[in-house]
């Protein structure tokens, strides 16, 4: 069966690909990556196996061994053995940098207000948009979550 992705490694892929694998300090997909393209050489010296006896031998899908050779063909041996960067903006902007991170937990170590035994999530959102620091940043609201998920990450207990 013809194949439409084949890969022809030079020499000096070849060498490459080894290099990797005996150093083991990749990360497994890339090792991974790198024996398959190997096995999957049709170029002179290459072993030429099929993707049935590449699936057995490193017990991944024939799917994945057909990406591997399509990113090979298409992206080359650099971007298909490491995982491509994600590019353009992050999939969200933080709404607190450190600075504001900062300024909330000086908050939680301040006095609750007057009648209350302690900080409430609820409470520290509503006080915490009130502070200068925070308007002058362009905050007009933020959210309960948000006041929760940064408390959390600082370990920083309302009790």
């Amino acid at each position: 069966m013809h194949k439409k992705y084949q890969v022809s490694l030079t020499p000096s892929e070849r060498t490459e690909l080894h290099d990797l694998i005996r150093a083991g300090t990749a990360p497994a997909a890339a090792i991974t990556h790198a024996r398959i393209l190997i096995k999957a050489d049709i170029a002179k010296g290459g072993p030429a196996w099929k993707d049935e006896q590449i699936s057995d031998a490193f017990d991944v899908s024939v799917r994945t061994i057909v990406r591997v050779r399509q990113a090979f063909v298409y992206r080359g041996l650099a971007n298909t053995i490491y995982r491509k960067k994600p590019s353009g903006p992050p999939s969200r902007t933080r709404k607190l940098d450190g600075q504001l991170e900062a300024h909330l937990i000086a908050l939680v170590c301040s006095p609750p207000p007057e009648g209350r035994a302690r900080w409430s999530v609820r409470l520290l959102s509503d006080e915490f948009v009130k502070l200068e620091e925070v308007s002058e940043h362009g905050l007009e609201s933020i959210s309960r979550e948000t006041i929760r998920q940064t408390l959390k990450k600082t370990k920083r207990s309302l009790g």
